[in-house]
């Protein structure tokens, strides 16, 4: 939409849960202004390889970080704060977002009363590991342990495990993007900004639907079972001739279907008929399953599957999911102007107007600092020796 290109979040923002969220917002075509302080910026620029050859430019970094522009600023001193404001009001900052720990709202001058007085209507955001009352400190995997992700995941009788995704952080990002298109559209109606706060910890413990209500409810155990599923069988991962295929069957029709397949006849027993007998037995079906699948290769089994109309799909590498004609045809690319290196980044969960328009372009991420002189000097009117002052008492 083109209303969002006339938008500006200031974005006090380090690591993943919020640099995800602003990145979420530069695909719809924000103007997106990350803020790091001038001498330690944000960590995750060091973490992954130096592939462009400089510093805090590192490849984990890259990949959640395009269309955006980056400033330093220490909020730390009275300068600096002063600087935030007067961004605030001259170039109507529509959304001042932040992943401090509470306790530094107000030292910062970052706290929604103060900024509120600064602009009426700003929308401020809040992400924090357990809610705008804790400053208990919070990473991905601390909340995957903590919610229980890990609880669920991995082999039954074995180690917990965390996900191959960092969803807590991820998650976290998708609910505060519904939350601010929220606040956008109340803010459209009325004229009023607001604050929003949104706690790692408790987006990531809503995703436990099924657990919560069966154990709470019920008294029911859920805990991790590997590939299989608590309630449908069979549903897991089986090796084939060449590689792994999931097979999900999912009701007692597709189970006869199944059974039909050339090869697996000797599964169609009285014992399986039901979905409750294949999940009584689900250990020994498995083996069977697997014994057939082994039999064939993974092209002929999806083959099979496809035309039985059986959920299948190959277990693909991150190679092959990239080549998929779907992904390949959504992903995003930018390249930097400096080295003319390229890099490629996931596809969106939809296209945006802003992504269409720009062919699913997107700016390299930014440099560390590299447009404080456009925002300092060009759009707030400091002359290149104002600038060069506040770069030596190190606000900038």
């Amino acid at each position: 939409m083109d209303v969002f290109r006339n938008m500006t979040i200031l974005s006090l923002e380090q690591a993943t849960v919020l640099p995800y969220l602003s990145y979420r917002l530069a695909m719809d075509g924000m103007q997106v202004i990350r803020l790091e302080h001038p001498v330690y910026g944000d960590p995750n620029r060091m973490i992954g390889e130096n592939r462009l050859g400089e510093e805090r430019m590192n490849t984990y970094f890259l990949a959640i970080n395009s269309g955006k522009k980056a400033l330093t600023l220490d909020l730390g001193s009275t300068e600096g704060q002063a600087l935030l404001k007067e961004m605030i009001v001259k170039m109507k900052v529509d959304i001042f977002a932040t992943n401090q720990l509470p306790r530094n709202y107000e030292k910062l001058g970052i706290d929604f009363d103060t900024l509120k007085a600064v602009k009426e209507d700003i929308i401020w955001l809040g992400l924090t590991g357990f809610g705008p009352e804790s400053n208990e400190a919070a990473y991905d995997p601390i909340l995957q342990a903590r919610s229980g992700l890990m609880e669920l995941t991995g082999n039954a009788g074995e180690d917990p495990q965390v996900l191959g995704i960092p969803l807590p952080d991820m998650g976290t990002s998708e609910h505060a993007y519904g939350l601010v298109m929220k606040a956008l559209c109340k803010r459209a109606l009325t004229g009023q900004g607001e604050r929003i706060d949104v706690s790692m910890f408790m987006s990531t413990t809503s995703w436990l639907t099924v657990a919560t209500t069966l154990t709470k409810s019920f008294g029911n155990k859920i805990t991790r079972r590997g590939n299989t599923h608590e309630f449908f069988a069979p549903v897991s991962v089986y090796e084939t001739k060449d590689g792994y295929v999931y097979i999900a069957v999912g009701n007692d029709r597709q189970w006869v279907s199944f059974t039909q397949l050339p090869g697996f006849e000797k599964l169609a027993g009285p014992e399986y008929e039901k979905n409750k007998g294949r999940i009584l037995d689900v250990t020994n079906l498995n083996k069977q399953i697997g014994a057939c699948t082994k039999t064939r290769t993974t092209d002929e089994m999806i083959d099979m599957c496809n035309k039985a109309t059986i959920a299948i799909s190959k277990v693909n590498t991150i190679q092959e999911v990239l080549e998929d004609p779907y992904v390949k045809a959504a992903m995003l690319t930018a390249i930097d102007p400096a080295t003319k290196t390229q890099i490629w980044m996931a596809p969106p969960p939809f296209m945006t107007s802003f992504l269409k328009e720009n062919d699913r372009k997107m700016t390299f991420p930014p440099r560390f600092g590299e447009h404080n002189r456009e925002i300092y000097g060009n759009v707030l009117g400091y002359s290149e020796e104002q600038i060069e002052g506040l770069k030596a008492k190190k606000v900038i």
